[in-house]
């Protein structure tokens, strides 16, 4: 455990035949002391890339070797020059997407219902985005172009192996329906394609694993999907660590990491999170992303238990960009200092997010995640909660509180589980139409009946001392539509209110919808013993709208399960906290993060400014241990505190950025 370099560069060079005299002006030495004096201590070097060209005299195929390509070994350079300062240099090679395959073996590529090359970008041709089969006769190719790159670097020389571009993909082509028909699939129905594309892909990897396993022993693999989910646990066993592919401004968003960590984090791997250097997405020449991006995007990898990996594209030319590597280099000295009080924590956590995403496996690759799931993580993050998101697999026991955020599927064996889980003292908030048998209409975890989809698109709540507390006692709208139940086992704390009809038709009123009648309506919110039900969408509203009232009556249903909270503050909303521990050590690491990403620009959020904090307050949970010690990390002066019963009451002077705080224990 532990082995893994925390401060990690990703180097694409994808590099087009067009572009001439490529890495001409390469040198191993400057190439290696620049990433030293970076702080970098491995990065992933190129021995494919998507357009099919290599970058290493193979011996296999040497008529693949780029053709502008000067330095025939740069590759072997590149290892050799780094392996001389220490750094690993893992290595990457392209999987799914091949332009030369595309235009060589067309009969290799995947193919829809109409039996047309499944272009997974949508971009017009030429491109190297057709997807690859991996039921064809690619599968031979691809191991045979592993063994010549194992014989060309050498077995000593290979640090790993990044295989990127590995998607569930529906895919119609004669062989594939052979096989999912002898296999007892559908090939006519979706759904069973899909599945099926999971377990070809499952196939893949265990024979891969097992292909270079055999012939480089203990070396780190893995399969790059672009996301880390549900799907991918089947076939866990055949990665040595997790890497989380997440450009906020490049198609995943800010959301996208912290919901996949908090998953991801849970399933035995070490984690490196991975961003990019780049102003918005992979392949954004001579960009650079603002300084406090950069910052955040890292230091929440240290917060959320995971090292770091920038992406970069090397210029063809085969220099480094001096620009990137002062901004890598900024961040990554920080890291360095920060990596004794990272390495081997572990999260601690009070609360389990039960993850739609397990029920999303039968639809197409997907970089989306649930909006549900990424309503329940903003708004847990923003009322400075602890939590893992997990699944139905998951060892409930650990957590005080399971939430099943509005769309969780029904099943028996589900509902068994949360039962016996709260028979055991386990408490369960659910919502819309978690866990809810809405075909007989029954749900023994909540005590309700579900009748109908509410006949109101957007009806109102009304706020009382129990739950919504600290709300005017008056109507809140509630945007999304929500579930008609009746309350036959469980107490009602608290009713929506009708509206005076829906605005269509004759009944067509104002801009948005018609305001509330007055009259009382179906349950909003009701209790059965420590299960609490919200019959709206509640969580999928916030992410949509982030109206307030959703996570103040959220916050009201935590309060009444929960007595104790791990960290509580006094600041805004958008301070983001972690609690972990390091057991070894004997102590617990809080992690204070205060950035803002806003959107400046039509198309992607960024983060351009650190706002600093002044004099925030902080209560922690550290039960009956005696603390020995207080110190912020960042320049380690100890820090006054109160002992409040299970708690330390401290006040920080001040939060730029990223502080940690280290409770050190007797």
């Amino acid at each position: 455990m532990n082995d893994l370099r925390y401060r990690q560069v990703h180097l694409d060079f994808h590099t087009s035949e067009y572009i001439p005299r490529v890495a001409e002006n390469f040198d191993g030495d400057d190439f290696a002391s620049t990433l030293k004096d970076a702080h970098i201590n491995s990065i992933t070097c190129f021995a494919r890339c998507h357009h099919g060209y290599l970058y290493y005299p193979s011996k296999s195929q040497p008529d693949m070797i780029h053709p502008n390509l000067v330095k025939k070994d740069l590759l072997l350079q590149q290892i050799e020059a780094c392996h001389k300062y220490g750094i690993k240099a893992p290595i990457y090679t392209t999987v799914q997407w091949d332009g030369y395959i595309a235009r060589k073996h067309p009969e290799w590529l995947a193919v829809d219902e109409e039996g047309k090359y499944i272009n997974s970008q949508d971009v017009p041709e030429p491109h190297f985005y057709y997807t690859i089969c991996l039921n064809s006769g690619y599968r031979e190719y691809f191991k045979n172009h592993i063994q010549d790159i194992i014989d060309v670097v050498g077995v000593n020389n290979i640090d790993g192996f990044f295989m990127d571009i590995l998607f569930k993909v529906d895919c119609n082509c004669p062989k594939c329906v052979e096989k999912m028909t002898r296999l007892g699939f559908n090939p006519k129905e979706k759904t069973d394609r899909i599945a099926y594309s999971l377990e070809m892909l499952h196939e893949f990897k265990s024979e891969i694993t097992e292909f270079i396993t055999e012939r480089v022993p203990d070396t780190s693999i893995f399969y790059n999907s672009s996301h880390v989910g549900p799907a991918l646990k089947d076939s866990l066993k055949e990665y040595s660590h997790l890497e989380l592919e997440s450009l906020p401004s490049g198609g995943w968003g800010y959301m996208h990491f912290p919901t996949t960590v908090r998953y991801a984090r849970n399933l035995g791997k070490e984690i490196l999170g991975m961003t990019g250097k780049f102003h918005t997405y992979w392949g954004d020449f001579h960009s650079l992303k603002n300084k406090a991006a950069l910052e955040f995007e890292c230091f929440q990898m240290l917060a959320m238990n995971a090292g770091c990996s920038i992406g970069d594209q090397l210029d063809p030319r085969g220099k480094l960009s001096v620009g990137a590597y002062d901004l890598i280099g900024h961040v990554y000295k920080q890291v360095h200092e920060k990596e004794p009080y990272c390495v081997g924590a572990k999260a601690l956590t009070e609360i389990g997010v039960m993850t739609p995403e397990e029920y999303y496996t039968a639809k197409d690759h997907d970089l989306g995640l649930p909006p549900a799931l990424v309503g329940t993580v903003r708004m847990l993050q923003e009322l400075s909660y602890q939590f893992d998101i997990i699944d139905s697999r998951t060892d409930l026991s650990k957590y005080k509180l399971v939430i099943l955020p509005d769309d969780i599927d029904y099943s028996p064996r589900l509902e068994n589980i949360l039962q016996k889980y709260v028979s055991n003292g386990g408490k369960v908030i659910g919502s819309y139409h978690s866990c809810i048998d809405t075909v007989n209409g029954t749900s023994k975890l909540y005590g309700v009946t579900y009748k109908q989809e509410s006949p109101y698109y957007r009806d109102f709540i009304y706020p009382n001392n129990l739950i919504g507390k600290d709300l005017f006692e008056e109507e809140y709208v509630m945007y999304l539509r929500g579930a008609q139940v009746e309350a036959k086992e469980s107490l009602i704390l608290m009713n929506t209110v009708k509206p005076y009809f829906n605005r269509e038709g004759k009944t067509f009123c104002s801009h948005q919808h018609t305001p509330s009648s007055g009259e009382k309506g179906y349950p909003a919110v009701t209790r059965k013993d420590n299960v609490i039900y919200f019959s709206h969408p509640i969580f999928k509203t916030y992410r949509q709208y982030s109206p307030i009232w959703c996570k103040m009556i959220i916050k009201d249903a935590i309060g009444l399960l929960l007595d104790e909270k791990y960290v509580e503050h006094n600041g805004p909303s958008t301070i983001v906290t972690t609690m972990n521990t390091q057991c070894k050590e004997n102590r617990d690491i809080l992690h204070v993060l205060h950035y803002i990403a806003e959107k400046r620009a039509e198309n992607l959020y960024t983060i351009e400014d650190i706002i600093p904090l002044a004099n925030i307050s902080f209560k922690v949970f550290v039960g009956d241990k005696e603390v020995a010690d207080l110190f912020n990390i960042s320049d380690k002066q100890t820090i006054e505190y109160k002992r409040k019963g299970n708690y330390i009451l401290f006040t920080a002077d001040k939060i730029e950025g990223h502080e940690m705080f280290c409770i050190e224990y007797k």
